[in-house]
């Protein structure tokens, strides 16, 4: 039998010397036989039961979810610790150093006047940073998790979509009745998908694929116009 760490140390170091105790090879086989591909969808989970209980006002079973979560990431960094990829102290050096990075307005001598501003500047910074990575974003589309739900994922892409132009304020369809009646219209929909054999979110999800598409065309016609466009100016100036 294993003895667990002494509780006179800090809780986080505890949670890193338990976990690694379960994976150890006098461990528990479950947890040994975990990777990062065979938990992904595990953090998932533990992010809707975290709002369940954030809806719920119920602060005791939040204590319980956040502990859920944070196991989550302490799994993956004792799984980058094995391999000697990263741990726990380079994950959260990360983002300390991100969030450094990106509130010059806090850390810097950068001057907002108002959300909008700040906004601006995280977009511009987090640009900057991925400039010249795998996870350089050449397109205002970028950024948006493919394993979002269908809807939150129309979301985000069509705030995306707004900002950079490329979808008018109300995307081509027009609702009526209010809140309380387009939940109503959506409500029918998933029904409607539901008797014929469909899945509203695949439905949804496949709809939101053939937008993109859409969308990115859009944005790549009209990158290369307004370079045609330099072009010729720069032509005719020399």
């Amino acid at each position: 039998m294993k003895k667990p760490p002494s509780r006179r140390s800090p809780p986080l170091r505890q949670l890193q010397e338990v976990m690694a105790i379960l994976r150890s090879p006098e461990g528990c086989p479950w947890d040994r036989e975990q990777d990062h591909r065979t938990l992904r969808f595990h953090a998932v989970e533990e992010v809707y039961e975290l709002l369940d209980a954030i809806e719920a006002g119920d602060e005791a079973e939040m204590v319980e979810e956040l502990g859920d979560l944070l196991l989550q990431v302490v799994f993956h960094c004792q799984l980058g610790r094995e391999r000697g990829a990263f741990d726990l102290e380079a994950v959260a050096q990360r983002v300390v150093d991100k969030l450094i990075r990106r509130h010059p307005h806090v850390f810097g001598d950068v001057t907002v006047a108002n959300v909008d501003e700040v906004w601006a500047n995280w977009d511009r910074i987090k640009r900057a940073e991925k400039a010249g990575t795998r996870a350089e974003r050449s397109s205002a589309l970028d950024g948006v998790p493919r394993h979002l739900p269908a809807l939150l994922r129309v979301e985000k892409l069509v705030k995306k979509a707004r900002k950079a132009g490329l979808v008018g304020e109300a995307g081509g369809t027009k609702a009526t009745g209010g809140r309380k009646g387009l939940g109503g219209v959506l409500f029918d929909l998933v029904m409607a998908a539901q008797a014929r054999g469909w899945s509203a979110e695949e439905v949804l999800r496949e709809e939101s694929a053939r937008r993109e598409r859409v969308w990115r065309l859009k944005e790549l016609r009209a990158g290369q116009a307004k370079s045609a466009g330099n072009r010729i100016k720069r032509s005719r100036a020399t």
